[in-house]
């Protein structure tokens, strides 16, 4: 059950124990959108469906990242995983993250891969120049320009309907 407590803090700051306690069991039982279980349960068979599928994305939109993440031995699993697990509330701002859970708790989770993507093609032409450790980190640590939800988000939903 990695990740869930980021979901159930973040869920706790805007509402009791108990309705975050609700909500969670209604994302997990795919009561409005798809059922989230899958990613939390063993051999995470969600996240793996999402990360194949999030590589195939990147190779279409950007297929000079797409390559250049093939040549240095990168793969989603390395820098994506925590992207889905905790749709966003683990490492990123504040601010994007808020921003990330509104839309999802609308959408879905289509929002994690337009996200993803968006943060990708923002820093698109620094990451296809990085070797591997640099690549990384910088996959891991994104500029506070790049997480901007107002920079970013208009440049995600420039993916229509990813996933």
């Amino acid at each position: 059950m990695q990740g869930m407590g980021f979901i159930a803090g973040l869920l706790l700051l805007y509402m009791s124990e108990e309705d975050a306690f609700w909500l969670i069991v209604a994302l997990l039982k795919g009561a409005v959108h798809a059922p989230m279980e899958g990613l939390y349960q063993a051999g995470l068979p969600l996240v793996q469906q999402y990360l194949f599928q999030f590589e195939k994305l990147v190779q279409e939109h950007m297929p000079k990242l797409g390559q250049h993440f093939i040549e240095e031995m990168i793969n989603p699993s390395m820098y994506a995983s925590q992207w889905f697990i905790t749709v966003f509330s683990y490492s990123f701002p504040f601010p994007m993250t808020l921003r990330v859970w509104d839309v999802f708790l609308y959408e879905g989770i289509k929002v994690v891969f337009q996200v993803g993507l968006g943060l990708l093609r923002f820093c698109h032409d620094d990451l296809v120049k990085l070797p591997f450790e640099e690549l990384l980190h910088s996959l891991r640590y994104f500029p506070d320009e790049a997480t901007d939800p107002d920079t970013l988000f208009p440049l995600a939903f420039s993916f229509k309907g990813e996933q």
